[in-house]
This record gives structure tokens, C-alpha cells and sequence, in this order.
């Protein structure tokens, strides 16, 4: 995962199961003969009204699950399946309609797929790399507040205008800064691009004659389970009256484990998230809220009074400073760790491709002809290759629209952000290319993204070089978000130039797909945040349904960068030191050892995550994983098959019922009944 799509989410943002998608055996031959009797229409004509429409309908539920993930957990899941699935289901819909009046014009194509997928993966995205639950809430007076470190002053609330504003002037760098690059990463060096290939298997599969039999009963599993999912976020809506009411709140190991943040809270949206997530990712997850809130935090308590003031305890001087700044710390040795073994790949990677290569061969630009489609290629990859490079999109467009959209930027972000210069912006515009490549050309080597940890190392270099007295907080917290959503988008750019690839969409439809999905995402998710913002008064408060613990997180991350260790509780720096070095180490054993061994050691950047908010959901997402076990054990090819839907049906129906129920705490209407367990002598 990406940071926290969270950061667990880096190498599985985008990642649907592979072992799902290849349906149709005919597909394991040749993808490409199996289509070859069907036209390839030009890329205007991909380009359909309504594949727009249905990806504006999927956008909106997609941005209120990631949004309501990123507000309780920042743990973010590959929705690429049911983005696939139901962008599938529309438009068939919409066909046959049309096709039952005699008035269907044009069929549905798996390119026309491709553009849906990748409209509606760039609009979701955002509500990821717009930080609505880390960078954007954390500069926030809520959070600032929260931290009691001295800061309030150096905030800045949200507000529905500036956040769309901000989103318009960073989101499009990253998609012109790689443009330029495609040939080089698909054609050339042949990067995997691991998500965007197993997207387009996905897509290819759907559109064969068994394939199309297949997504419809998926479809009808996903829609059951939607359903499922609704009306149970529903009926637990009705027991929620009051504070740590209802099922979200049964102590179900017990009143001392409910104190301890170990409970199952009956969240279909986080077993459908268990579902889909690997077994290592929940089992690390678990592991991290057993070490945390089962051993760490409760011996820490019984130092109150020595390590820190009695008093303080539930403040970030207290025991909660210790929960924070762990995590921090083991996020940021796992991010340091990948990020150098990342960039690692990313220059040996290139140092190979420029030995075997000549020199004249390596770089091709647009203004060239390009060479002949070797002989000794296979039919799909020279059908994919013509295809490819017919539709160039040039560089000088690239390189003039990067240089627009950053001179408006450079203007813009100052007026928006006060302690933010324009030579802090000028700066990173200027090293963003090669860091939007780096990432882009270590995604596709490792399926892996670096864009959280990026917009971390900014937070250190712009919050300390703005100073603690004039806004280096917010000025790190912004100098994030610019960073990380060029980055983001970059390698997500990539990642939809290899499906097209694979898919035969013409480059040209890929890039004005993620234009207009990105355009539709910098509207949509500041709306749904602004709904949730509104509708939840204690968004961000620790007692919160929406804890959003990633803004504390990043509003820390600023003010130890613009402040230093000084300010940290007894112990917590040798801790900290401890920790990150620990996550690092753990990292090299998983290398070291291989993949065989590896699926047995725990994921650092996993475990960091209920060091702070507690495993409550780390069970939810354990009780997924322990369905879809026994679902594979008694029949794998079942499960395989539908798994996925399943997953996809229980995470769309509880996120979808975020806007009926923010609706109605905007209009004042609450829960009727308090579902409540207490302790036999309170009662």
C-alpha cells in the first residue's frame, strides 16, 4: 500500500489478486489472438460520454470508501477489482439497453474499459494523495490543539475552497513530468508494472465469451454482499446514541481487553479489507497491536510518575507521546530501508538497461521514427507495440504544459499557504521530475511506491529550512502534499500506460482519462471531506469514530522537524531508536532471507499502525482473512473466483453507507437507542 492507499498500502495499493484474473484459458496462449478479429477503434473514439458518466457515478462511491479509510485507519486496500467489475457491469448495462431500442452505436470494448479503470483509479486516488487524513487534517487547529506542544498558532483549518484550489495546482505535475518517459518504461526497459499488468488481465479476462460469464456472477456476488453490508451498517446505526455505544463498541474479549483496544467491532467494511489484503499484512497488523497495546502500553502506564507527569498521561507529554513517536519511528525506518533499497534497484536497474542497450536505441524520442517491430517478438507484443506507439502524445506538450501548470503553482501555493515561499515550491519542481521517475521506474521494478515516504523527507527538509518561527509546520505539512502528489500520480500514470499497453488503449485516451479523473477527484474528494468534516464535529479526536490517526502523526512528523527531540517524554527517544532501527533490521532479514522465509516474518510498517489506534481493526481484518482461508480450503477455485467480489461488496456497501449517515447527522437527526455493556458494580 501506498501510504499508511496507507502506508502497508505502498506494495499493494493497486494490487488485485493475479490468480483471479486469468479466467478464460484461451488467455494463457495468446491475449491478443483471441481479439484480433475485433477493431481497435482510434482513441477519440475510446473516449466515450459514457464511459465518463459511470466513471463520475464510480468515482463518488469510491472517494467515500477511501475516505472513510482513511479516516478511521489509513489502512487502504487494491479496489481495482470492483472498480473493474463495476465499471464492467454499468456500461453492459447501458449497451444492452441501447442495443433492445436499435440505437447502440458503438460496443463496449476492453479499451473503453481501460478508460473507465483509469478515470475512476485517478479520481479515488486522490482522496488518498490529497491527505484529507494525514497532511491537510494535521495542520489543522483540531489536531494542533491535540498535540498541546505549542503549534496552535501555526495551523491552518480546512476549508472547502483552498483545498480545491491546492489540488488543482499540484495533481497534474506528476502526470506531465512521465509522459515523456512511457516508451522508455513499457517498450524499453519492459518494466512489470505488477498492478497495471494484472489490471489489464483482469480487463482482458472480462471481455473473452467464459470471462464475460464469469464477471456476471461475480458481479451478482458483489451485489449481494453490497446489500448485506448496507443494511448492516444501517441497523447497527440505530444502537449508536451516545458515546462508545452500539456494536462498534461490544466488548467482545471482555471489558479489560475493550480498555486495551482489543475488541471485534462488527465492521463489514474492514473484514472485506481483511479479504483482500495478504495473510502476512493482517498477521503483521495483529502482531504489531499485541506488542503495542497487550505488552508495551500497559508497562509503560506503571511508569507514570517517573517517566512522565500522572497528569499527562492521555497527552502527547504523556503516554500518548510514547504511541505516537514509536510509530513514527518505525514508519520511518521501514520507509528509510525501502527507500534505499528501492532507489538501490532503481539505479542498478538503469545501469543495466544502458549496458545492454546501444546508446542510439536506448532513449528514442517522439520526433524520430521509431524503430521496426522486431521479427523476433511474439504476436502479442508486436500487435501491443504497433499499437502503442501509433498514438504519440509529444514532448515538447509534455515539457510546456509541466512548465505552466508549475509557474501557476509557484504563484498560487504562497497565497495559499503564507509560510510557504515560492523558492521553497521552485525547489521542488525542480528535483520532482527526477523523483517522479525514480518512483515511476522503481514501481514498475517492484510494484512498490514511494510517495508517502518522499512527501516525509519534505516535511523534515522544507518544515526545518522554513524555521519554528515562521510557520514551519505548515510549511513542511503543504511541502508534503506538493511532493507526494506528484510522485503518486506519476507512477499511477505509469502503472495505466502498462494496462494500455496490454490492453491495446491508445496512450493518448490513458492520459486524458487520468486528466479528466484527476480533474474529477481534485472536486469530488474535497466535497466528501468537507461532508465529513461538517456532519462529525470530533473528527480527529481520539474518542472519534474517525480518528484519522495519520494527521497526529504527520502534525508530529512537522514539529519534530521544525523543533527537534528535546520535547519528547523520558525514554521515548531510546525507544524511538530502538524501533526504527528494529524495523530496519527486520526489513534486511525478509531480504535476506528470500521470499520462501520471508511470508513468515512480519511486516514493519504494518505492525506500526495500531501502535497508535489499537487492533480492534486488526481483528476485522484477521476475521477476513480466516473467512476466505476456510472459503479456500473447502474450495479454492471458488474462492479464487469470487473471493475478490465478496471482499469488494462488503467494503462498497459499508463505505456507501457513510453518505446517508453523514447526511443525517448534518440535519440533526441522531440514533435512537444506546447499545451499551458496563461493569456489573457500575451498573
Amino acid at each position: 500500500m501506498d501510504e499508511e492507499k496507507a502506508e502497508i498500502a505502498a506494495s499493494h495499493h493497486r494490487h488485485p489478486r493475479r490468480d483471479t484474473l486469468s479466467t478464460d484459458t484461451d488467455l494463457s496462449a495468446s491475449v491478443e489472438k483471441v481479439f484480433s478479429s475485433k477493431p481497435v477503434l482510434p482513441w477519440k473514439q475510446q473516449l466515450t460520454v459514457r464511459a465518463f458518466v459511470v466513471s463520475f457515478i464510480l468515482s463518488i462511491l469510491f472517494t467515500f470508501i477511501v475516505m472513510k479509510l482513511n479516516l478511521t485507519t489509513g489502512v487502504i486496500p487494491s479496489l481495482n477489482v470492483s472498480a473493474g467489475l463495476l465499471g464492467y457491469f454499468f456500461v453492459k448495462v447501458w449497451t444492452k439497453f441501447l442495443e433492445k431500442f436499435g440505437v447502440l452505436k458503438q460496443p463496449f470494448t476492453r479499451q473503453e474499459n481501460t478508460v473507465i479503470q483509469t478515470c475512476v483509479v485517478a479520481a479515488s486516488g486522490i482522496a488518498f494523495s490529497g491527505g484529507f487524513g494525514s497532511y491537510i487534517l494535521g495542520m489543522s487547529e483540531r489536531i494542533a490543539k491535540q498535540a498541546d506542544r505549542g503549534y496552535q498558532h501555526d495551523s491552518k483549518n480546512p476549508h472547502l475552497g483552498w483545498l480545491i484550489g491546492f489540488l488543482f495546482v499540484v495533481s497534474f505535475l506528476g502526470l506531465f513530468s512521465v509522459v515523456p518517459l512511457r516508451k522508455i518504461m513499457v517498450i524499453d526497459f519492459k518494466l512489470t508494472y505488477p498492478s497495471g499488468t494484472a489490471t489489464a488481465y483482469l480487463i482482458n479476462s472480462f471481455h473473452t465469451p467464459k470471462g464475460a460469464i464469469l464477471a456476471k456472477k461475480q458481479v451478482e456476488a458483489l451485489g449481494k454482499f453490497f446489500s448485506f453490508s448496507f443494511l448492516w451498517g444501517f441497523f447497527q446505526w440505530f444502537f449508536t446514541g451516545g458515546t462508545d455505544c452500539g456494536f462498534v463498541a461490544f466488548p467482545t474479549f471482555g471489558l479489560k481487553a475493550y480498555d486495551n483496544k482489543f475488541y471485534f467491532d462488527f465492521s463489514a467494511l474492514y473484514v472485506g479489507v481483511g479479504m483482500i489484503c495478504p495473510y502476512l499484512i493482517n498477521i503483521s497488523l495483529l502482531l504489531g497491536a499485541i506488542l503495542s497495546w497487550g505488552i508495551m502500553w500497559p508497562l509503560i502506564e506503571t511508569r507514570k510518575g517517573h517517566w512522565f507527569d500522572a497528569s499527562l498521561t492521555n497527552t502527547v507529554h504523556g503516554l500518548q507521546g510514547y504511541q505516537i513517536f514509536v510509530a513514527i519511528a518505525i514508519i520511518l525506518g521501514d520507509g528509510l530501508y525501502n527507500f534505499v533499497k528501492v532507489f538501490g534497484h532503481t539505479i542498478f536497474g538503469l545501469y543495466k538497461q544502458f549496458q545492454t542497450k546501444d546508446s542510439g536505441a536506448i532513449l528514442p524520442s517522439d520526433e524520430h521514427p521509431n524503430p521496426e517491430v522486431s521479427a523476433s517478438q511474439s504476436f502479442d507484443e508486436q500487435r501491443r507495440t504497433h499499437y502503442f506507439l501509433k498514438d504519440r502524445i509529444p514532448t515538447w506538450f509534455a515539457a510546456s504544459g509541466y512548465v505552466i501548470i508549475a509557474v501557476i503553482s509557484i504563484i498560487t501555493l504562497p497565497h495559499i499557504f503564507h509560510s510557504l515561499k515560492w523558492y521553497h515550491v521552485l525547489v521542488m519542481y525542480v528535483i520532482a521530475p527526477m523523483l517522479a521517475f525514480c518512483n515511476a521506474y522503481g514501481c514498475g521494478l517492484t510494484d512498490w511506491s514511494l510517495a508517502s515516504t518522499y512527501g516525509k523527507l519534505a516535511i523534515f527538509v522544507i518544515g526545518a529550512w522554513a524555521g519554528a518561527s515562521h510557520g514551519g509546520v505548515v510549511a513542511g505539512l503543504a511541502a508534503c502534499g506538493v511532493l507526494m502528489n506528484i510522485v503518486s500520480t506519476a507512477s499511477d500514470l505509469s502503472q495505466d500506460f502498462k494496462t494500455g499497453y496490454m490492453t491495446l488503449a491508445s496512450p493518448r485516451s490513458m492520459f486524458v482519462s487520468q486528466i479528466i479523473g484527476t480533474a474529477m477527484g481534485c472536486v469530488i474528494s474535497p466535497c466528501v471531506f468537507w461532508l465529513f468534516y461538517n456532519a462529525f464535529p470530533d473528527l480527529g479526536e481520539p474518542t472519534s469514530q474517525y480518528k484519522a490517526p495519520y494527521a497526529s502523526i504527520y502534525h508530529n512528523m512537522a514539529v519534530l522537524g521544525v523543533q527537534g527531540f528535546g520535547s519528547l517524554p523520558k525514554n521515548c527517544l531510546k525507544l524511538c531508536l530502538i524501533f526504527f532501527i528494529g524495523a530496519m533490521a527486520i526489513n534486511g532479514m525478509r531480504d535476506l532471507l528470500g521470499k520462501k522465509w520471508a511470508r513468515f516474518i512480519p511486516i514493519p510498517m504494518a505492525m506500526a499502525i495500531p501502535f497508535y489506534i489499537g487492533g480492534y481493526f486488526a481483528i476485522d481484518m484477521c476475521v477476513g482473512s480466516l473467512i476466505l482461508f476456510l472459503w479456500q480450503h473447502s474450495n479454492r477455485a471458488n474462492a479464487d473466483a469470487f473471493g475478490p467480489a465478496v471482499a469488494s461488496g462488503l467494503i462498497c456497501g459499508d463505505g456507501i453507507w457513510t453518505l446517508p449517515s453523514s447526511v443525517l447527522a448534518l440535519v440533526g437527526v441522531h440514533p435512537p437507542l444506546c447499545l451499551q455493556v458496563v461493569r456489573r458494580l457500575k451498573n
